[in-house]
Order: structure tokens, then sequence, then C-alpha cells
């Protein structure tokens, strides 16, 4: 089941991000607007426009969030791989993404002034916790 909401899921973002839908739905809208005056501006009229559009947002936005999330979790993946793959780049910052914002931030912070930088350590290693305490 996670393997075809996944493909699905793929599919149907990767479709909605080409120029050709965007058309297509901008067809629709225009086809909507031209008809109104045929359908008198019914409130059947509207509520054709409103409610399609309601429901392809509200299923939009959970395939954008599932497609969001597994490029966050392959992206982790890959950045955890190179830290661990470059000799000067320190293992502490693999799964930093689980702090909080405040704790990111103040890790950002540090490494933005220089004091994080591999090349300014203080003793053997610096390790996140150590930025964390420092600021």
């Amino acid at each position: 089941m996670n393997k075809l909401f996944t493909r699905i899921a793929g599919k149907i973002a990767s479709w909605s991000g080409k120029p050709i839908t965007f058309v297509l739905a901008f067809a629709c809208v225009l086809v909507w607007a031209v008809t109104g005056p045929i359908f008198q501006y019914s409130e059947v009229w509207q509520l054709v426009i409103n409610t399609g559009t309601t429901i392809v947002t509200f299923l939009m936005v959970f395939l954008v969030q599932n497609s969001q999330n597994r490029d966050a979790g392959a992206m982790q993946a890959k950045l955890d791989e190179l830290l661990r793959a470059v000799a000067k780049a320190r293992e502490e910052f693999i799964g930093i993404e689980h702090l909080t914002d405040v704790e990111i931030e103040k890790i950002r912070k540090q490494m933005e002034h220089g004091k994080g930088s591999p090349g300014n350590k203080p003793g053997a290693g610096e390790t996140v916790g150590h930025l964390l305490k420092r600021h």
C-alpha cells in the first residue's frame, strides 16, 4: 500500500508541476467563467467551481506534504552520508534536524560567526551540545 501510494503521489505531483496542467486548470476556470451568463450566475454554477477547487486543494495538500516529507528525508540521508564521508566534517551534526527550531538557530548562529567552524575547534572536537551550551 505504501509503495503504491508513493508511486501515485509521485506521478500526480509530477503532473501537477507541468505547464500543461496549469493551462488545463486555467482553461477549466475560463470555461466556468464564460458559462456564467448561460447559467445566470446561479448558485449551482458557483457551487461547481467552489466544490471542484476545494476538493482538488484538499487532496493536493496531502500529496504535496507527502512529497516534501519524502524529499526532506532523502536529502537528510544524503547529507548524513556526506558528513560521514568528509574527513573534516563533524558527525555530531548528523540528526540535528530532530532538534527544536531554537536549538538549530543557536547552532546556525554559532556557525555563522565562525565559532563552530572546523578550524576553530576549542578542543579535541566540538559537539552540537557544546555549541548549544556556549550560546
